[in-house]
């Protein structure tokens, strides 16, 4: 186990890199997690991981549950809560940081009767990382993404989906009409609207089912909506207008698989 001391080192000024740059993640092709059960997360889900940073007090206290990242394939490196802080994007860190490959995490679309969200051009991290979350813990088959979401890897997403990263299968598409316009011959897809739209609880989402979510100022486009199969909303009977999209996305997503 090597030790770093420096902030100035090269491996915690290439974690603290990765963390706010989503660029340099694209051009790296690596992502980092930080926190004790995320990291352990991603070494039970077979997620590469190429170095682990451990400072000695979370070394001291966790050290029974920190075997599975000791014994890894990773390079462990000990440091101390000072110098790791500089590599990481929490206020209050764990003590436990993992740099890891980006995943390979397709879905397969080739089985019958699974339930899909469609996200175009979600911009919070933190609503994405919800409705990754809420999407592991409800049985949703997959997510997919217009490439003009936020990045899945940034530290918000990772930390809001507190290990889904790891269990969901996601996949990113370049045309957003012409993948629903695909999946509309084995299965229904539904826009989710404001408007002009049937009730989501009265439709019963029989066989394989897709819901497709917008943006969170703007909604899905046209064009979008105009693919899918049906057109659903959530009823509101108070004042508010619209959901914040994780939150709606969790309502569309119970209502599917129930």
């Amino acid at each position: 186990m090597k030790e770093i001391i420096s902030k100035d080192n090269k491996l915690i000024k290439y974690v603290s890199k990765l963390q706010s740059s989503a660029k340099f993640r694209r051009e790296e092709q690596r992502f980092v997690s930080e926190g004790l059960r995320v990291c352990l997360e991603a070494v039970s889900s077979g997620a590469e991981i190429t170095d682990v940073l451990i400072t000695d007090e979370a070394l001291s206290k966790h050290e029974s549950a920190l075997k599975p990242l000791l014994e890894s394939n990773a390079k462990i490196y000990l440091t101390n809560k000072n110098t790791l802080s500089h590599a990481c994007d929490t206020k209050t860190p764990q003590g436990v940081v993992c740099v890891l490959k980006t995943l390979d995490n397709n879905i397969d679309f080739d089985t019958i009767n699974n339930k899909y969200v469609f996200l175009e051009n979600i911009q919070d991290p933190s609503n994405l990382g919800t409705i990754l979350r809420t999407a592991d813990a409800l049985g949703v088959s997959g997510v997919i993404m217009t490439r003009d979401c936020c990045d899945i890897y940034s530290p918000k997403v990772c930390r809001g989906a507190m290990g889904a990263l790891f269990r969901v299968p996601f996949t990113f598409v370049d045309n957003a009409q012409k993948f629903i316009s695909d999946f509309n011959n084995h299965g229904t897809s539904y826009a989710a609207v404001v408007r002009d739209a049937d009730a989501v609880s009265k439709v019963s989402f029989q066989g394989s089912a897709l819901v497709a979510i917008g943006n969170e100022g703007n909604g899905l486009t046209d064009a979008t909506a105009s693919a899918c199969t049906q057109r659903i909303t959530i009823p509101m009977n108070g004042v508010a207008e619209s959901l914040n999209a994780a939150i709606a996305a969790g309502i569309l997503m119970w209502e599917m698989i129930k």
